[in-house]
């Protein structure tokens, strides 16, 4: 799907999880989700590493409800 569609989603719901056509999980936050549409990626900063997604290769979004943190 298109990026442009996911930034849509993300905007809406505020945090979804989405995976790429290579089986990839990503779990995307307003905060720290940035669309690049001149190259067509999408960036991603995480405390532990700085993700850079391929933007049109997403095939689906789960919307993600909130959830107590167990660690």
């Amino acid at each position: 799907m298109k990026m442009e569609f996911v930034e849509k989603e993300l905007k809406s719901w505020g945090e979804i999880i989405i995976t790429t056509s290579g089986g990839e999980k990503f779990e995307i936050h307003l905060g720290d989700t940035e669309f690049d549409y001149e190259n067509r990626v999408i960036r991603l900063k995480s405390p532990n590493a700085h993700y850079v997604i391929e933007g049109d290769s997403v095939e689906s979004i789960t919307k993600h409800y909130g959830h107590p943190d167990n660690d």
